[in-house]
């Protein structure tokens, strides 16, 4: 019988048992539960802030790679989109009571490099589709994570006075849009060596960023002395 999915359709199905081990790590599910410890939390923003300031470039890079014109066309308005958000993130850094302006002048964690890395180099030496497995993780996992995780965090800090929710907020929204334009735009594809490219990024992609996640997990006994209750 033939197979009459879509493309995007595959590509999740390629990709479910990763995303199933990704959202197995712990302080996920305490995020949802509002359980993160405000430097904790902090620590996240400051690993968002290093892997976001390479998204534009990314992009760029795999628009000047492509002999996709319209790939590159959908590459051209994802940097639209996504111009600026670092500041977001430097602005809640602040909010929340940490020091943006040290978080721009340190180095990504060792979590954060790799998955960097291997993204610039899969554009590089792969495929400049592989820049669509990075977007489908992180759009995916935010459109799925991040307004619930902001929801339940805002709630637990209330009493501090605590704000610096603009980048989670803005992108639980934002990247319902985009999963659906992401969806367009791999059905789309003429290409047909993109999808198995798109999916192995995918895969590693899982990994490599759920790794930043498993390294916060790891962080919690020094954050408070080993306690797993909001900051």
């Amino acid at each position: 019988m033939p197979d009459t999915s879509t493309p995007h359709q595959r590509l999740l199905a390629q990709t479910a048992q990763a995303r199933g081990a990704f959202l197995s790590i712990p302080v996920l599910s305490m995020a949802m539960d509002g359980a993160v410890p405000l430097p904790l939390y902090r620590d996240f923003l400051a690993q968002a802030y290093h892997h976001v300031r390479h998204t534009c470039r990314l992009l760029a890079l795999a628009a000047a790679r492509t002999d996709d014109d319209d790939y590159r066309a959908a590459l051209f308005d994802y940097i639209t989109e996504e111009q600026g958000h670092e500041q977001w993130i430097l602005d809640d850094i602040d909010a929340a009571g940490g020091d943006a302006a040290q978080v721009a002048a340190s180095v990504p964690g060792q979590a954060c490099r790799a998955m960097l890395a291997y993204v610039y180099d899969a554009i590089e030496r792969v495929s400049p589709y592989a820049l669509l497995g990075m977007v489908h993780v992180l759009e995916g996992m935010s459109t799925l994570l991040a307004s619930r995780a902001a929801d339940a965090l805002q709630r637990a800090y209330r009493s501090e006075g605590t704000s610096g929710f603009r980048y989670l907020t803005s992108h639980g929204a934002l990247d319902k849009e985009h999963v659906a334009f992401f969806e367009q735009l791999v059905d789309g594809l003429r290409a047909p060596e993109a999808l198995p490219v798109i999916a192995d990024t995918a895969n590693m992609v899982y990994r490599l960023y759920g790794d930043i996640f498993r390294d916060l997990s790891r962080g919690l006994d020094s954050v408070q002395g080993g306690a797993c209750h909001a900051a």
